[in-house]
């Protein structure tokens, strides 16, 4: 609970109801940050919050949809009524259906927009005003190594995720000297459950579908990349962890 750098942080998490966000919050949470838990599963984001205070650790939790301002807004708002400040936020709710463009589906398309780039953004605006306001914070952002490889069937969330890249990379060249912002980028992750990258339930296209159920053997757990997060934000304040592409060695 002592680890030097994370003790005591106030850290937002979106898209915390499992997988990545949910080993996330344990694992901080264990190493004696507070936590603030949004995501849209409130009997999930019930339980994970239990289980952190039954260990002796803190945690408050909202009802939140990315796909509204509003959510964020209130969700940054809890976080500062309840512990009094705001360290970090992670951006980590997100959307990963996969289909050949053939397939046109819109409506997913525009779930992945709105989820993966827009509710980056609404996370950024929620929070922003606040790190200036303390003259502290650190953003981190969850992208995929699909924003570094383009492969068929996943243009559109490849696309969203590049955008996270350009935009987190644009917040930290205006974030000044007082803000951090990193980009964390996981490959093939094991997260059943999971709106983050629970790909195959997610996926309409059969032949998509069976190639990613063969990749579940190579996966990650969601603690590799839940440890990645942490290490960024143990950092001293004078040190920027601005990218981290973890995978598993398997992953082409």
């Amino acid at each position: 609970m002592s680890v030097s750098g994370i003790q005591d942080k106030v850290i937002v998490i979106t898209g915390a109801s499992g997988g990545i966000g949910e080993a996330t919050a344990m694992l901080l949470a264990e190493r004696g940050a507070q936590v603030v838990l949004g995501a849209r599963r409130s009997d999930q984001l019930e339980a994970i919050a239990n289980r952190i205070e039954k260990s002796g650790g803190k945690a408050a939790y909202l009802v939140t949809d990315v796909k509204r301002s509003e959510d964020l807004s209130n969700l940054v708002q809890l976080a500062s009524e309840k512990f009094g400040k705001l360290d970090v936020l992670i951006n980590n709710a997100g959307f990963m259906p996969m289909s050949p463009l053939d397939d046109m589906r819109v409506e997913e398309w525009e779930d992945m927009i709105d989820i993966n780039i827009k509710g980056v953004l609404y996370g950024i605006a929620a929070a922003l005003p606040t790190f200036r306001n303390q003259g502290s914070g650190h953003f981190i952002n969850i992208a995929s190594t699909a924003a570094y490889r383009i492969l068929p069937n996943m243009s559109v969330y490849a696309g969203t995720k590049l955008a996270v890249r350009a935009i987190s990379e644009g917040l930290r060249q205006e974030a000044g000297d007082k803000l951090r912002v990193t980009i964390v980028s996981p490959g093939f992750t094991n997260t059943p459950g999971s709106t983050h990258s629970d790909a195959l339930e997610a996926i309409k296209d059969p032949e998509m579908k069976a190639k990613l159920e063969a990749y579940q053997n190579i996966g990650l757990s969601p603690y590799s990349i839940a440890k990645a997060i942490a290490f960024a934000i143990e950092q001293p304040h004078d040190v920027d962890v601005s990218e981290i592409v973890v995978r598993p060695t398997a992953q082409g």
